[in-house]
């Protein structure tokens, strides 16, 4: 159930104005809804004129249901959502199933909440919507924030287009090429990891019958790897296709050259081919690595999602841990007598926690492109360790709940 609001807004640290929140992504509204959700105002700064109706598919554990529910938005998205069976994981030179971890009925037993698969858009639409709703936010559009500094009663953000803009506190969510990471907590910019995400939505009618199963299915091989599932109730599947790439690009969603995404998988069982052959249109984001941060949060700004930490997609995580940054930080704001106190609460909180998890994406990573030796070892292991067992070993993950009061 969502969490009970105040009767009244809430002020803080004795500040005026309300809470800053950079980008109108996933992160930004979630931690909008979560702060309104305490009584506390923000004001979602958004640097594109409206918000993109494009996007690709999304990969929602546990540890994120319980969030969106928190947030009041799982009710709206759950009609559209795929509730997978299991994770068919496969060896990529041939058809053979290495293992099935279970998901369905299993893991919404064990953790309180379901393994949901979704559209990027449809789960961004529903934050939208109810962040519309709420009096407690104000969005604007065509607001790029440049820098942010200080000020004795709160913070001020200069926009792109000269604006001068006051807030209590800011939250800077705004993603892996953060201005404001840059400017205030490390000037490394993104470095180019060698491979490319290539992303496509593909309507399941035109999908091969085996693609339209409700699983998550998983493809291996030495040079990348494929990931599908079903989205929008099985009407669409949501295909991913990560390989090595010479080209850099900021955009999260360039268009990517049919023919060659195609190339990538010539070495793949029938399935994976034919799947790839159906899609007319491909979107590609470039790979970066940054360094972790000692801490997310100093002065008056904290960081959040992919400005905080940004994830490698190997572990299906980084919009989880969006949003749940957003409720810690919104309970660390609720709750701590001052802005310096929030902060400290929320970098405690949650750098163990996601430093765990991108370990974890970067590992999986590296097992998921073995080749020769390693990599007929780690099929081995796969298909003799029970599937329920491999999928305990995450608990620590999937496991996490949001804080109810």
């Amino acid at each position: 159930m969502p969490l009970p609001r105040p009767a009244t807004a809430r002020a803080l640290d004795g500040r005026t104005g309300p809470v800053a929140i950079i980008g109108g992504g996933i992160g930004g509204l979630a931690t909008a809804l979560a702060l309104a959700q305490r009584g506390i105002a923000s004001q979602v700064l958004e640097r594109r004129p409206a918000f993109a109706e494009d996007g690709a598919g999304i990969q929602l554990g546990p540890n994120a249901v319980h969030v969106l529910t928190r947030l009041g938005a799982a009710d709206r998205l759950a009609e559209t959502v795929g509730v997978p069976e299991a994770i068919r994981v496969h060896a990529g030179a041939s058809d053979a199933v290495l293992a099935r971890l279970p998901l369905g009925a299993w893991i919404a037993q064990r953790h309180g909440a379901p393994y949901w698969v979704a559209h990027r858009h449809d789960m961004h639409a529903a934050l939208l919507a109810l962040a519309r709703a709420d009096p407690l936010i104000s969005i604007l559009t065509s607001t790029p924030v440049t820098a942010v500094e200080p000020r004795g009663d709160g913070a001020q953000l200069r926009t792109g287009d000269g604006r001068t803009l006051t807030a209590a506190c800011v939250v800077a969510a705004d993603g892996l090429w953060s201005p404001i990471r840059q400017q205030g907590f490390s000037p490394t910019p993104p470095r180019f990891a060698g491979k490319a995400a290539f992303r496509a939505v593909l309507p399941a009618a035109q999908a091969p019958g085996a693609a339209r199963a409700r699983d998550t299915f998983v493809w291996m091989r030495p040079q990348g790897h494929v990931v599908h599932y079903p989205v929008r109730g099985g009407r669409d599947i949501a295909i991913v296709g990560i390989f090595a790439a010479s080209a850099s690009a900021a955009d999260w969603s360039a268009p990517a050259d049919t023919a060659a995404v195609n190339a990538h998988v010539s070495g793949f069982p029938g399935p994976v081919r034919q799947l790839f052959a159906a899609v007319p249109e491909w979107r590609m984001w470039a790979l970066h690595d940054l360094p972790r941060l000692p801490w997310p949060a100093q002065g008056p700004t904290a960081l959040l999602g992919d400005a905080a930490h940004p994830m490698m997609p190997f572990l299906a995580q980084g919009g989880a841990m969006a949003l749940e940054d957003a409720v810690v930080l919104a309970d660390c704001l609720a709750q701590r007598p001052t802005i310096a106190d929030a902060w400290q609460s929320y970098a405690r909180l949650r750098h163990p926690r996601t430093s765990r998890v991108e370990a974890g994406a970067r590992r999986n990573g590296r097992i998921y492109h073995l080749s020769g030796l390693a990599a007929a070892a780690r099929n081995l292991t796969l298909g003799t360790i029970p599937g329920t067992r491999i999928m305990a070993g995450y608990d620590w993950l999937y496991g996490w709940r949001p804080p109810t009061a």
